[in-house]
């Protein structure tokens, strides 16, 4: 049995592994060298092409923990990762030429598989594959995407910021759907006041924008949808007051009156840990959303599980179309692995790709396939991009926000982090022996 991947970044080059190690043999697609996306220069596999950091060590932090997961797992990349290290402090940091030259010495050399310089511009239905394209998937296979699955592929993020809900200030805010539609917990609603707004509206203005170079966000007749919330306010001073800062419809309890101003929150995934600001699509730095946003009383001391981004990414409706296993809905022989499935970072899309990997190598085998527990970062991650429950998809990195939460959680963030990790590592563990992985 041969099984295909399409694309040989850190997600493909990790399924790839994952099903050679296995004993399948592996026909692995890319356009390199022949081609090459805006982004990439190398001729090389796994190119990093933004920073070269893999971001947190510890294991205690959502970071640290998802590559200790892959470590248990025979993580492919993650190994090259620990190789190539150059120091940064807390961060796993590498030598981007000597991770990419490491990684393709191992996948080019590997017996079961065959690397084929080639672009991929169609899906085959009848063999078990790996889409594995990333965020700058060619003009040709993202066409054949769009064809397939229609208005469940965006071009571009326009992700408003996530926060956790336990970090919201719930004396400065209230549960209430407006006009008293929903069940009454679908929105938490953080009011302000008048002064409370202009401070925050001035603030909003004047703040320090991340540089965009591949589209213009200003652009109404494209990007109305998604414009920043930033943006929108430089339209004047009460546009988002009658836009996504409505307060129509709303009645704060400690007043009895309408707000000023709201900013609503919506639970982002069905256990309500986290929280999206909604409207808040935004292209500020992420430090200046910290500031500017947490001038709104009840996010003062909020913790960003995720910040608000805008740039060029192709993904897929994942919670539409795909399982928590990575197979597609529609049928089971194809997967999605990588930044295309709306995971976040260069470890998330690896993390994926080894899933993806595993249970490729599931199907081809006449078995099973296998979700990770719901306690692991891996697997929590999975659900959330297959949870037909969240709304307005958008992607997400690992971060503790999605785990299940702790049934007595401590309060220091430290041993909290320690608490998560061993929960996770113990039940991962116990999956890898029980599944023989």
């Amino acid at each position: 049995m041969t099984v295909n991947v399409f694309g040989a970044g850190l997600a493909g080059c990790e399924a790839a592994y994952q099903l050679a190690k296995r004993g399948v043999k592996v026909k692995l697609y890319d356009m390199k060298p022949q081609k090459k996306s805006l982004a990439h220069s190398s001729d090389k596999l796994a190119e990093l092409v933004c920073s070269n950091s893999l971001k947190a060590k510890r294991v205690e932090s959502a970071a640290g923990l998802l590559k200790e997961e892959m470590r248990h797992l025979d993580s492919l990349l993650v190994s090259c990762a620990d190789k190539c290290e150059v120091p940064a402090g807390g961060a796993l940091a590498v030598d981007r030429e000597d991770f990419s030259s490491l990684v393709t010495e191992y996948i080019k050399s590997h017996e079961n598989i065959e690397f084929i310089s080639k672009e991929v511009t169609s899906i085959p239905d009848d063999e078990i594959s790996v889409i594995a394209t990333g965020p700058l998937t060619s003009e040709g296979l993202s066409e054949h995407i769009k064809q397939r699955f229609g208005e469940h592929l965006s071009f571009f993020d326009a992700a408003a910021p996530i926060v956790s809900a336990d970090s919201v200030d719930m004396d400065n805010a209230f549960f209430e759907s407006r006009y008293g539609k929903g069940d009454g917990d679908d929105y938490l609603n953080c009011p302000m006041n008048k002064a409370e707004y202009e401070v925050f509206y001035d603030a909003l203005v004047n703040a320090e924008r991340a540089p965009v170079h591949d589209f213009d966000v200003r652009d109404p007749k494209v990007y109305e949808g998604c414009m920043p919330i930033e943006v929108l306010a430089q339209r004047g001073v009460d546009t988002i007051r009658f836009g996504p800062m409505k307060p129509v419809g709303l009645r704060d309890p400690k007043t009895g009156h309408r707000p000023w101003a709201v900013l609503q929150l919506r639970k982002e995934n069905a256990i309500g840990e986290m929280y999206n600001l909604v409207g808040f699509q935004t292209n500020l730095k992420f430090y200046e959303q910290k500031r500017v946003f947490g001038l709104i009383p009840a996010l003062k001391n909020a913790e960003f599980l995720r910040y608000g981004v805008m740039h060029r990414n192709t993904f897929i409706d994942s919670p539409k179309l795909l399982n928590a296993d990575f197979s597609l809905k529609e049928n089971k022989n194809i997967f999605f692995a990588g930044q295309i499935t709306g995971v976040e970072g260069y470890m998330e899309s690896a993390s994926s790709g080894l899933i993806a990997g595993i249970n490729a190598y599931m199907v081809a085998s006449g078995k099973t396939t296998v979700v990770l527990p719901e306690f692991t970062m891996m697997g929590s991650l999975s659900r959330y991009i297959s949870d037909e429950s969240v709304k307005d998809f958008q992607p997400m990195g690992a971060n503790l926000g999605v785990l299940p939460p702790l049934e007595d959680r401590p309060r220091d963030k430290k041993l909290r982090g320690a608490m998560y990790a061993q929960r996770s590592l113990d039940s991962l563990d116990a999956f890898i022996n029980e599944y023989n992985l």
